[in-house]
């Protein structure tokens, strides 16, 4: 296989086979793989009357579903390199990375801000608008989208790019990760030795697909193993849907347990007997996972066990055969819990330059607190500061238009630097640490705090501040200020950063009274904050903030 585009053609011999469910116009709808070669050539029939050859960049800006699917498959048998853009960032980056695409063709959802665009890029790309109106120069999709067409798969080498995808901008802007067919293939390959999924199985999308682990794991994966993939309605319906839809696999980030978990214990706190049948339940799992249960974990095991566990199986649609987390730390107590009760996480690590999982744990070999073993074609070693270096196929051609920032990544001998601080133990990899100062919220987004610190001190109001976040819903800023009301504070920040994307705004403003000093040793001599320093000195208060806040 060279192309991603055979991903699906390869089902063409099977039409009635279902592989795709989507709620439209208040309805589930199921797509075999006769209307998806329909569908395939007509999107394939707008490219070619839209002027795009081999080569060409198509962005993609929409939520998950099929149109996002035929887009992307119908461009990669074109030679069409696929550009997905963040449907819910600020317009002014999402024109950023068309402009740095180059692409060609827009097609969206929606246009929230059609005159930022026209204003941001010189020479605006035909935008296709496949929901909503289309505002003239738009186009909407029934009206571009031919009535018929053929599908065909060019001849190319699997080296030829495929699509870029842009990070989310740990430094400055975001950087356009260059990604081939073989890139995408291998990785696929390394996935499927790790642990098996069948033509049986049923994936709920809940990810954006304009993420690599999404797009990789959620959507290529099912399709070259043929299995269903349903498409979530969204997070107000996602508990409906679990139910309902129940699949076998579900690719998630932490968040979505920590919030599950959290609300289970909200319910708990009213009903003490409950919530000790809970905890203990869950703790005699997860010994019993662990090979240490004793006999007092076994008596819990074959008596009120299931009246735990049962439940909270079926909140997940009853047939979940495992869970598999990347994007962010998998908090401990999440782990232990839910794998306690039966549902099985299995965490993963990955980057999108590498296409993007690098390990995961297998369901044989599971310990939740590493990110488990690399993929069978992923070679890796540590470099002199315990910084995981990896090689293998997976990884990228490099980053569009920008040698400097390649060259500072991956190394003459082709092994890229994750820049992440690691211990690897019985093959097994533990993260440490980062090589470099950048927060990971639970739901997989990457920040620098220095860039919103910088903006943020451009307020004269604030005389020092810190961000934290790491691991959490959401970003959270201790300040020493001269002005005592916290609101005024978080719109006086938030002002500051509102160019960032969406997902870098200050949700909460902690006030600090005491300055930070080298006297209280919170200063170095050359007057940088001591993170760690600061961090534990507010642990307490920090830690109580984010329990209290609504998420």
């Amino acid at each position: 296989m060279k192309n991603l585009s055979e991903l699906l053609y390869q089902w063409r011999h099977a039409p009635a086979q279902v592989l795709y469910r989507q709620y439209i116009h208040g309805v589930w709808q199921d797509y075999n793989v006769s209307a998806l070669l329909d569908l395939l050539g007509r999107w394939q029939a707008g490219y070619r009357n839209a002027g795009l050859k081999a080569g060409d960049r198509v962005a993609l800006c929409m939520k998950n579903g099929i149109h996002w699917v035929m887009a992307d498959i119908a461009a990669h048998g074109l030679g069409i390199v696929v550009v997905p853009i963040y449907a819910d960032d600020n317009a002014d980056n999402q024109a950023w990375c068309i402009e740095n695409s180059g692409a060609k063709l827009l097609v969206t959802d929606h246009l929230r801000s059609l005159s930022h665009f026209q204003a941001r890029l010189p020479a605006l790309p035909q935008i296709v608008v496949t929901r909503g109106e289309a505002i003239a120069p738009t186009i909407p999709l029934e009206t571009w989208l031919p009535g018929d067409g053929d599908f065909s798969l060019i001849d190319q080498p699997a080296d030829t790019l495929a699509t870029i995808v842009y990070t989310s901008g740990t430094t400055g802007r975001p950087k356009g990760v260059m990604l081939s067919h073989r890139n995408i293939l291998s990785n696929l390959d390394g996935i499927l030795d790790a642990y098996e999924v069948y033509e049986s199985d049923t994936l709920l999308s809940v990810l954006p697909l304009s993420h690599m682990f999404e797009r990789t794991g959620g959507y290529y994966l099912p399709l070259m193993a043929g299995a269903k993939v349903v498409y979530a309605r969204g997070i107000n319906e996602l508990a409906q849907d679990l139910e309902e839809q129940q699949p076998t696999i579900i690719m998630a980030v932490p968040r979505l347990f920590e919030r599950m978990l959290s609300r289970i214990d909200e319910r708990l706190e009213k009903t003490p007997i409950k919530r000790w049948m809970f905890h203990r339940a869950a703790l005699a799992g997860w010994r019993k996972f662990k090979n240490i249960a004793r006999w007092q974990d076994w008596l819990v095991l074959n008596t009120f066990f299931p009246l735990v566990a049962k439940p909270l199986s079926r909140r997940l649609g009853g047939h979940i055969r495992k869970a598999v987390m990347g994007g962010a730390a998998l908090d401990e107590r999440v782990a232990q819990t839910f794998i306690g009760l039966g549902i099985p996480l299995l965490q993963g690590y990955g980057m999108t330059e590498a296409s993007p999982v690098v390990a995961v744990n297998r369901e044989d070999n599971n310990d939740p607190i590493s990110v488990g073993e690399p993929l069978f074609n992923i070679e890796t070693r540590l470099s002199g500061q315990n910084e995981l270096l990896i090689r293998g196929p997976s990884i990228m051609q490099g980053y569009w238009e920008n040698a400097e920032a390649t060259q500072k990544i991956i190394d003459a001998e082709g092994w890229l630097n994750t820049g992440d601080v690691v211990e690897i133990r019985e093959k097994r990899i533990y993260i440490r640490g980062r090589s470099k100062n950048i927060l990971v919220l639970s739901n997989g987004e990457k920040i620098a705090p220095e860039d919103i610190e910088q903006a943020v001190m451009k307020d004269g109001t604030f005389e020092q501040v810190m961000v934290v976040g790491e691991g959490k819903p959401f970003l959270m800023l201790l300040a020493v200020a001269r002005e005592g009301d916290e609101q005024v504070l978080l719109s006086k920040a938030n002002e500051q950063i509102k160019h960032l994307p969406r997902y870098a705004r200050i949700r909460r403003v902690m006030l600090i009274e005491e300055p930070w000093t080298m006297e209280n040793d919170l200063l170095t001599p050359t007057l940088k904050i001591k993170r760690n320093a600061v961090y534990e000195r507010y642990r307490h208060q920090v830690e109580s903030a984010y329990k209290n806040s609504k998420t």
